[in-house]
């Protein structure tokens, strides 16, 4: 298993007014923990996509447990559980406030496109050679 924690402020604009995290910016908080995440590896998405490698999100799932306000430091967990076999890449994530208090949770799944095709292809070799280390009790 790979995990990175990433933290984030919630800036004013985020919110509701309610003073709560408009649902919808979780998909932005998750995409931060995906590319530093990545970024901790040594990959951008730039870097990805200059290696002729584009990654689309095919879904996301979020579940809402508490909310998050205004100027709240949150806590974003990224997690790979399983070293991606196929073409696709799952993360999930967990969102933590400064109490340590889990706020939401979420999956989402990116497929690996060659840039020129548009077709699948497998987790890039350069990658899995950095994840590998992380899933060592998996079957290669």
């Amino acid at each position: 298993m790979y995990e990175h924690i990433t933290t984030v402020r919630v800036r004013y604009a985020e919110t509701d007014q309610m003073d709560i995290v408009y649902y919808g910016n979780y998909a932005q908080y998750f995409e931060v923990g995906r590319a530093e995440c990545i970024r901790e590896l040594g990959f951008t998405y730039k870097k990805m996509e200059e290696m002729g490698v584009r990654m689309p999100v095919v879904s996301m799932e979020a579940r809402f447990l508490r909310p998050a306000h205004y100027d709240d430091l949150i806590t974003i967990k990224t997690i790979l559980k399983e070293l991606p076999a196929k073409h696709q890449i799952e993360f999930h994530h967990e969102v933590y406030n400064e109490r340590k208090k889990l706020l939401t949770t979420g999956k989402v799944v990116l497929f690996f496109i060659d840039s020129h095709t548009g077709k699948w292809i497998g987790l890039p070799a350069e990658l899995k050679e950095k994840l590998t280390a992380f899933f060592t009790d998996q079957a290669l």
